[in-house]
């Protein structure tokens, strides 16, 4: 299992764009992707799930993945957290 902090860098936040964006990535990943904002944890491979993190730009969230190539997954996602996805 890989761990990551992130601090989140979409402009608007985590609305559905950039939530559909991670979700997208978290499920081609074909891992178990978990991602936290204070005391909640969702799956994030479920757009509705982040949706009710209610994550703002520049909250830090902390991301789990599970799976053989827990570490290579886990670097791409926080990389794609930090990007502003509304920019894309």
């Amino acid at each position: 299992m890989a761990q990551r902090t992130a601090v989140f860098g979409s402009s608007s936040g985590l609305h559905s764009r950039p939530a559909a964006s991670f979700a997208r990535a978290a499920a081609a990943s074909q891992h178990s992707v978990t991602l936290a904002a204070g005391d909640t944890s969702v799956d994030a491979r479920s757009i509705l799930a982040l949706l009710q993190l209610g994550v703002k730009t520049g909250d830090e969230v902390a991301l789990e993945v599970d799976g053989p190539e827990a570490d290579r997954v886990a670097d791409e996602l926080q990389a794609l957290l930090e990007q502003d996805l509304d920019a894309a």
